[in-house]
């Protein structure tokens, strides 16, 4: 089943079983969704939106929800965090599941190994080739940091 069709279906379940939290997520997802239909359909370059995009928008969601967490902790505002952390729970649940530090220190090292990278130079082409190989898999927030570590030592 086609990713926006599986969001779909949540939506529906959630408003049966009259979910507060759930229904405004899904909404913000499929609204979101039709923006970018609306999108993809005008300009220059128009396309069907595919799982890729919808996969693309719900990182840029997630991202953005975690931000949004930082600055609440810091700020005390456990209301608007407890909203936020079941937002972003949501959201991730679409995504493939995120590797750990451990499973992505290794792939780093793995790419560096394998590109012959040797100083903070080559950093563009491990991030480019990880890019091909593990768009999903590794948050490339956290990777950035472990390659620096990496070509440095």
């Amino acid at each position: 089943m086609a990713l926006k069709e599986t969001i779909e279906t949540e939506y529906k379940n959630a408003l049966k079983a009259k979910e507060k939290t759930k229904i405004s997520t899904y909404r913000l997802i499929l609204s979101s969704i039709k923006d970018l239909d609306i999108l993809n359909r005008s300009g220059p370059n128009k396309k069907d939106t595919d799982d890729e995009d919808i996969k693309k928008l719900l990182k840029k969601m997630v991202k953005q929800r975690a931000e949004s967490i930082d600055i609440y902790k810091k700020n005390n505002r456990t209301d608007l965090l407890e909203v936020e952390q079941n937002e972003l729970d949501i959201l991730a649940g679409f995504l493939p599941k995120q590797l750990g530090e451990e499973e992505t220190k290794k792939i780093c090292a793995d790419v560096i190994s394998k590109l012959g990278a040797s100083s903070v130079k080559d950093m563009g082409k491990v991030m480019g080739e990880l890019k091909k190989t593990h768009a999903d898999e590794i948050d490339f927030a956290k990777a950035g940091p472990l390659i620096k570590e990496l070509l440095n030592s």
